[in-house]
């Protein structure tokens, strides 16, 4: 006795050539083949097209791991570093470049106004003896403008015009909580002007010290993209 599938539990025997007619799979097992065949058609779709757009558009494997190298294949160079300011250039040591007005000047060539802003008699005398010392040129000394007398309430403001930009980084290096302004003015000169919390310039090591940190370049950006 057999019970063949699709037979609903029916038992037949066999005698014969004659055999019990099979019914048709269900409905369900036909739903779920033709499922999984539409799900393969629809992939190798997919794959051939993928396939077809790398060969158009050129992109590959290759191509990928070229963007990923550096085009020169050399390394990026360091800044070029000036000669300190402040100090005497050493021999061979490359100059500021000329004409940048936020290249770093020696002092001898920056033209320093000192202007007292406070009610101490003579500060500005002294402050302009002490630059003097550290190599700068001294140009205009005494009493702040109405502007500005008594009225820098820190240690000091520096001020200059477009062309001093240099010249007031490496002034205000010279003194701790210096801030420094902007007018428009055409020369490269720098008014320095003494408020009233100012005690004393920076001795030369810490002001030297200031001044790098101040002209730090800021460090150059990497890729982080993987390849």
């Amino acid at each position: 006795m057999l019970t063949p599938q699709g037979l609903k539990g029916k038992q037949y025997r066999i005698t014969g050539n004659a055999y019990p007619r099979l019914g048709r799979p269900p409905k369900k097992s036909r739903k779920v083949i033709a499922g999984i065949a539409a799900l393969l058609a629809l992939a190798l779709i997919g794959l051939g097209g993928v396939q077809l757009y790398d060969i158009f558009t050129g992109k590959n494997k290759n191509s990928s791991a070229q963007a990923c190298a550096t085009p020169s294949g050399k390394a990026l160079a360091a800044p070029t570093p000036t000669a300190a300011p402040g100090a005497p250039a050493a021999s061979g040591a490359p100059a500021a470049p000329q004409g940048d007005p936020h290249a770093i000047p020696q002092p001898a060539a920056v033209t320093v106004n000192v202007y007292n802003a406070t009610t101490k008699a003579g500060l500005a005398g002294r402050t302009a003896e002490e630059l003097k010392k550290r190599g700068f040129t001294i140009g205009k000394v005494g009493n702040a403008p109405a502007e500005l007398d008594k009225k820098v309430p820190g240690t000091a403001q520096v001020i200059a015009g477009p062309g001093g930009a240099g010249a007031a980084t490496l002034l205000v290096s010279q003194i701790a909580g210096a801030t420094a302004t902007a007018d428009a003015r055409t020369d490269a000169s720098v008014d320095f002007v003494v408020g009233d919390s100012y005690n004393a310039l920076l001795d030369e090591t810490q002001a030297a010290a200031a001044l790098a940190l101040a002209t730090k370049p800021s460090p150059t950006p990497t890729a982080t993209g993987s390849c």
